[in-house]
């Protein structure tokens, strides 16, 4: 794994030194109405995340990280307050700036995989570099270096259903990192991987942290998925609690 992870060079940029924020939020506040009722999800998150930086957000269930990741990644937006990408105030954006910002800065990797079951691996891998125009022969040899890259040589054409859930989440790893994205935002990777399969997984976003500098933030239930990180937020009702460094960028 190390050999194929290390590869990544030549797929991934290597990225400058830390330090600059690549997310800012002010005072998010995310209100929902169900029937009659107003839910709280969020009650005025701020905080900074710098380049190069591991950061999981462990909380109990219904806390609302998953909710502050998808506002992380413009996959919805705060009733109230600023999330900036780079600067860009996002929450003003259109869908259609939304769907640019997510394809060029952002990679998502999600507990459930969200690969589409009609396509091959390589396929589902490419449908990132389909969006932004990428011409069809770049896009094989750029899928297939991926897989490759996470372990899935010989796996292009396989689809989902033909895959185990550990090669399942691979292939959203690599589909992940199609466009070069400067972030990735992974809720709950391991979920429903087992023990074996999920420590493969957090081996790649480890390297790809360490070796290429690519920002992770990471929802978890699981602490022990932790100790590889900078910073853990301890999240509950819906505001970060704590803030613990572990290892400094």
């Amino acid at each position: 794994m190390q050999s194929k992870v290390s590869a990544l060079s030549s797929l991934v940029s290597v990225r400058e030194g830390p330090g600059v924020d690549v997310m800012v939020a002010e005072d998010l506040w995310k209100v929902y109405r169900l029937g009659e009722i107003d839910y709280t999800a969020l009650r005025g998150v701020s905080f900074r995340v710098r380049k190069g930086e591991y950061i999981a957000i462990v909380g109990p269930s219904g806390s609302g990280k998953s909710t502050l990741l998808n506002i992380m990644g413009a996959l919805d937006r705060p009733t109230k307050g600023k999330m900036m990408i780079d600067g860009v105030e996002i929450s003003s954006l259109n869908d259609k700036k939304l769907a640019e910002l997510r394809n060029r800065k952002l990679g998502f990797v999600f507990q459930t995989f969200n690969l589409l079951s009609y396509m091959s691996a390589a396929e589902n891998v490419e449908t990132p570099l389909v969006a932004a125009g990428v011409p069809p022969d770049e896009r094989r040899r750029r899928a297939y270096a991926l897989l490759e890259m996470v372990g899935l040589k010989g796996f292009e054409r396989n689809r989902p259903t033909m895959l185990s859930g550990g090669q399942q989440q691979r292939v959203a790893i690599a589909r992940a990192l199609a466009n070069n994205p400067q972030i990735i935002l992974a809720d709950e990777p391991t979920g429903n991987l087992d023990s074996k399969s999920s420590h493969e997984i957090i081996e790649i976003l480890r390297r790809l942290n360490d070796e290429n500098g690519v920002t992770i933030v990471m929802v978890t239930h699981n602490l022990e998925l932790t100790s590889h990180c900078n910073k853990v937020w301890h999240f509950r009702d819906g505001r970060i609690e704590k803030e613990e460094t572990i290892n400094e960028v």
